[in-house]
Parts: C-alpha cells; structure tokens; sequence
C-alpha cells in the first residue's frame, strides 16, 4: 500500500485519483433510473433526431419515433451507450479531473462535448448507410469499429485539449 501512497503524492496520482472518483461518480449518476428515464432517454431521441436531419440533408426521408430511426430503406434503433454519452463521460472526466483553470476546463467540455456529438452523429449515419449497403457489416462495424473510434475519438480530443488548452497556462 506504501507504493500507492506514494503514487497518489505525485501530480499523475492526484490525477488519476480524480479521473477515477468523475468517471465513477459520472456513470453512477447515468445508472440512476431518474437520471435515465428523464436525461439519457430523451437525449437518445435527441441524438436520434439530429441522426435523422443528417439524413434528411442526403435525401433519406428519415424520421423518428421514440429512438427509432427509420427510412423506407432501413431502420436502426439508438440505444443507450449509442447515444455517445460514455465517450462524453470520458472526455469531460479527464477535463475536470486536470490540472488547469476552469475557464479552459468549461470551454474544454463545451467544446469537447460538442466534437463528440457531431463524431457520433456521422457515426450513426455511417451505420445507416452500412446497413442500407452492406447489412452483413452493420454488427462489425457498430460494436467492433465505430464503438472504439468513438472513444478513440474522445481520448485523443482529451489529449488535444491537454496540450493546446490546459499546458498553456503552464508554459508561462
């Protein structure tokens, strides 16, 4: 236990501490069945709706029911951990969890968040058109591809934003 006293001494252990204890208490508020039925569902339908104005721009005619997304040539169903909130969570406790001013901290998740949720709406319209396509990848391509590069994405946005964000203020 000594060597993780001593970890946490160091600025990478306050880190870690921190990232650890937002990350937890970050999915143990999604996991509330309050926090569920009145945040993350209704922006699954957001994440559905914003899906299908990006479709529509491509001529798909699609709609939205609940969080179904359908045209007359296929239909996905978003659910959550679709919807980009884990890669969110992740990006937003590494923001939070770092050593920087909370003006960068704030524009960070705002501009973080953002980023995220536009790679997650081309990844939904990628799927539908994976699934119009090439339906036999669509499953690949969902849980193998696109779930990793979502949180790819995520981790290497935290990354950016350390270095061109939040070490600035170090280096003066």
């Amino acid at each position: 236990m000594q060597w993780l006293r001593s970890f946490l001494a160091t600025p990478a252990g306050r880190f870690v501490a921190r990232y650890v204890a937002v990350l937890s208490a970050g999915f143990l508020l999604l996991a509330l069945r309050p926090v569920n039925d009145h945040v993350v569902n209704p922006y699954t339908t957001f994440v559905a709706n914003e899906s299908a104005l990006a479709l529509n721009l491509f001529g798909e005619h699609a709609r939205v029911a609940g969080q179904v997304l359908t045209s007359s040539r296929f239909s996905v169903t978003i659910f959550n951990g679709c919807n980009g909130l884990e890669a969110i969570l992740i990006f937003v406790s590494g923001v939070v969890a770092f050593p920087a001013p909370w003006r960068r901290k704030l524009l960070g998740v705002l501009l973080g968040f953002v980023a995220i949720q536009v790679f997650n709406v081309i990844r939904v319209v990628s799927l539908f058109y994976i699934g119009v396509f090439e339906p036999a990848w669509f499953n690949v391509s969902h849980v193998f591809i696109w779930q990793s590069l979502v949180i790819v994405f995520g981790v290497v946005l935290w990354l950016v934003w350390v270095r061109r964000y939040a070490l600035v203020q170090a280096k003066r």
